[in-house]
C-alpha cells in the first residue's frame, strides 16, 4: 500500500502562502500580458526542443496575483513535461500549495533545474526524473522513484507533449505522426497504468488536452488528433476509476506562450500568436496553473471526467 504522506515532518506554510496570508484583505491587482499585436516584435524562432531559458519573451510565471492556501499540503505530485511552460507553472503552483513534486522531463536539463529551484524555493522537495514517456518501462521507473524518494503518489499530471507544424497534410512524415501519438496519448496511458495501482481514494489524474482537439487546426493535424484522443481517454478513464474514488480530469488550454511555440510554429504564426481568441492575446502558463490546482485539490472533489477549458475564448477553428 502506498504511503500517503511524505515521511519528512510537515513544515510551516510555504513562503508564498505566508505572503498571501499577509495580503488577505486586498484583492490582487490585474496583470497586463502581451497581446497578439505585441507578438510581432517577439517572433523568435528556436531549434526544437526549444529551451525556456533561451526565449527572449519569457512566459509569464511570476504568480504575483496567486493566493495559495495550503490546498495540497504534503501531497506528492508527479508531473510530466514539467521542465518548462505549463508543466513548470503547475509544479510551482503545487509547491506553493504545499506539495512535493517529481518533475519528469526528456531533454532540457537546464530548464528542469530551474523548475527544481523554483519548487525548492517554496521549501518543498523536488525530484528530477529524466525519462521518456514513450517507453512504458521508463514510466514505471518514474513512478517507482517518486514513491521511493518522495514517500507516495497522490497526483499524476500528464502534460508531456510533442507537436510540429506542417503546411501540407500529405507531407507530415510518418516518424512525426508516430512520435506525436506515442508521446501525447500512449505516453499518457503508460503513465496512468504505472500510477493507478499505487493510488487510493481521493487521489487524482489530470491530463493536458488542447482546444485544437475540439476545434481542429490545419497546421497541426496529427497533434490535434492526439489531443482529441486525450479528451476521450480522460472521460473513459474517469468512468473506469470512479468506483475507486480516483478522479480523472483534463485541462484544455488555448494558445499559451511556451517554448513549444518558437520551437515548432512558423514565424508568421508566432508574430500573431493568440490573435484568434476573444481576449486577443496568448495565455501565460501562470494563468493555466490554477485550473490544475482546482482539479488536484478538494475544491474539485466532485469533478471527474471534466474537460476544463482555459482558452481565452477560442471558440472555433478560425485562423
Amino acid at each position: 500500500m502506498a504511503t500517503k504522506k511524505n515521511p519528512t515532518p510537515a513544515k510551516a506554510a510555504t513562503p508564498a502562502a505566508q505572503k498571501a496570508a499577509k495580503a488577505a484583505g486586498h484583492a490582487p491587482e490585474p496583470v497586463e500580458h502581451p497581446t497578439a499585436k505585441d507578438m510581432a516584435k517577439h517572433a523568435q524562432k528556436l531549434p526544437y526542443p526549444a529551451k525556456q531559458a533561451d526565449m527572449e519573451l519569457q512566459p509569464g510565471m511570476s504568480f504575483s496575483t496567486y493566493r495559495p492556501a495550503g490546498k495540497l499540503q504534503d501531497k506528492v505530485a508527479l508531473i510530466t513535461g514539467a521542465d518548462s511552460g505549463i508543466g513548470r507553472a503547475v509544479a510551482v503552483a503545487f509547491a506553493m500549495e504545499g506539495a512535493h513534486v517529481a518533475v519528469l522531463y526528456n531533454e532540457n536539463t537546464v530548464d528542469a533545474e530551474e523548475t527544481k529551484r523554483l519548487v525548492e524555493a517554496q521549501n518543498r522537495q523536488c525530484l528530477l526524473l529524466k525519462h521518456d514517456v514513450r517507453e512504458p518501462k521508463q514510466c514505471k521507473e518514474a513512478v517507482r522513484r517518486t514513491r521511493a524518494e518522495l514517500g507516495g503518489l497522490n497526483i499524476l499530471v500528464n502534460n508531456a507533449a510533442y507537436q510540429m507544424a506542417q503546411q501540407k497534410f500529405e507531407d507530415i512524415p510518418e516518424e512525426q505522426i508516430r512520435r506525436t501519438f506515442d508521446t501525447n496519448i500512449l505516453g499518457y496511458i503508460w503513465m496512468a497504468q504505472a500510477a493507478v495501482p499505487h493510488m487510493q481514494k481521493h487521489d487524482c489524474i489530470i491530463n493536458t488536452g488542447s482546444i485544437v482537439g475540439m476545434t481542429g487546426i490545419p497546421l497541426l493535424i496529427d497533434y490535434a488528433s492526439s489531443k482529441a484522443a486525450i479528451h476521450a481517454f480522460t472521460k473513459s478513464l474517469a468512468l473506469n476509476l470512479g468506483e475507486r474514488g480516483i478522479r480523472v480530469n483534463c485541462v484544455v488550454p488555448g494558445p499559451v506562450w511556451t517554448p513549444n511555440i518558437p520551437g515548432t510554429m512558423p514565424k508568421e504564426e508566432i508574430a500573431k500568436f493568440g490573435h484568434e481568441v476573444a481576449l486577443a492575446r496568448p495565455g501565460q502558463p501562470e494563468e493555466l496553473a490554477p485550473a490544475y490546482v482546482l482539479l488536484a485539490s478538494q475544491d474539485g472533489s466532485f469533478m471527474t471526467g471534466s474537460l476544463v477549458q482555459v482558452t481565452g475564448g477560442k471558440l472555433s477553428s478560425d485562423d
